[in-house]
């Protein structure tokens, strides 16, 4: 797929890019042959292939779910800096 002069600079300028005049070609053929190898992707037959959220294998690192004793309140508390009524004190942030 060819691509002009004028199509580079209007990309540049879309994408607020700045090119040098003498890079204009370059660009062209690099991204002709960027749309190129996406051409010739969209022929490859992948009927048989089946669909896939990622290239690899992933599984989640979760713990299992365990039912634990919970933290007391005091304990929780026990190395605030300030606590009132079972509960953190912290600083106002919204006014």
């Amino acid at each position: 797929m060819k691509i002009t002069k004028q199509e580079v600079q209007h990309v540049a300028e879309l994408a607020r890019l700045e090119i040098d005049e003498a890079d204009v070609d370059k660009f062209a053929r690099t991204l002709a042959d960027i749309l190129e190898h996406a051409e010739s992707l969209s022929r490859v037959d992948t009927a048989d292939v089946p669909s896939t959220a990622h290239a690899v294998e992933i599984s989640n690192a979760f713990r299992q779910d365990v039912v634990a004793k919970h933290l007391e309140n005091e304990d929780a508390l026990g190395n605030a800096p300030e606590s009132e009524a079972g509960s953190f004190v912290v600083p106002k942030v919204i006014e």
